[in-house]
């Protein structure tokens, strides 16, 4: 009996704003960058932050979403963070900027820059 495996769901979901907003980095990006990569680094006064750059390699514990516009690279050591998150892109008058609905955090500082797990 052949067992089956099923795609394995991405950790992260990306809005169609998201998704474009990478498309419309990559479409920018310096040479070299294979995607662009979300972490999260311990800043702010709530402890993490998120962070998205470019990158010009893989790394082999990163996790990897394709998109119709570019790849998005979740890192290795945010993923447990991050599990179950929506990654969305919003723009208004005054800022623009990804915004991220993450279940997982517990708390957030009054400014919004960081957030506790």
């Amino acid at each position: 009996m052949a067992t089956t495996l099923r795609p394995r769901p991405a950790a992260l979901t990306l809005t169609a704003s998201a998704e474009q907003r990478i498309a419309d980095l990559m479409a920018q990006a310096p040479e070299g960058a294979v995607g662009v990569k979300l972490s999260t680094p311990r800043r702010g006064c709530s402890g993490l932050a998120y962070s998205v750059d470019y990158v010009t390699e893989a790394k082999p514990f990163d996790e990897r979403i394709d998109t119709a516009g570019g790849t998005l690279f979740v890192d290795g050591g945010s993923i447990l963070y991050l599990v179950g998150s929506t990654m969305d892109w919003v723009e208004d008058d005054f800022t623009a900027g990804f915004v991220f609905n993450n279940p997982n955090a517990k708390g957030a500082c009054g400014c919004g820059e960081s957030f506790t797990v």
